[in-house]
């Protein structure tokens, strides 16, 4: 169920974050993510503790990226990290050029 669930949500072209709302790295990655002009649907932030299994969501986490902490950052189907990965990739310019790569931007 978890595992579904989550790639359900992983799809190529689109950027998938999941989060829990409490989560303050969670909101720095949702403040930083959305102030990008993204097309309309490909950017996603899932909300790990609404499906009522939240710790096997993180399970099937940690063995698809080698991590359960949120937030997981997917960019298309590959994990890039959490919100350090985010910020850091956004600061040496490589973020946008990645957006742009997978045509998430408008």
């Amino acid at each position: 169920m978890a595992q579904a669930f989550v790639d359900s949500k992983i799809q190529p072209g689109k950027v998938v974050v999941f989060i829990k709302p409490t989560c303050p790295y969670c909101r720095k990655t949702q403040e930083l993510l959305s102030q990008l002009p993204f097309k309309q649907g490909l950017l996603e932030f899932v909300d790990i503790t609404a499906a009522g299994d939240t710790s096997e969501i993180q399970d099937y986490l940690q063995q698809l990226t080698g991590a359960r902490t949120v937030p997981r950052v997917f960019i298309g189907q590959e994990c890039i990290g959490g919100c350090t990965d985010l910020v850091n990739m956004h600061e040496r310019g490589e973020l946008l050029t990645r957006l742009k790569q997978i045509g998430a931007l408008q």
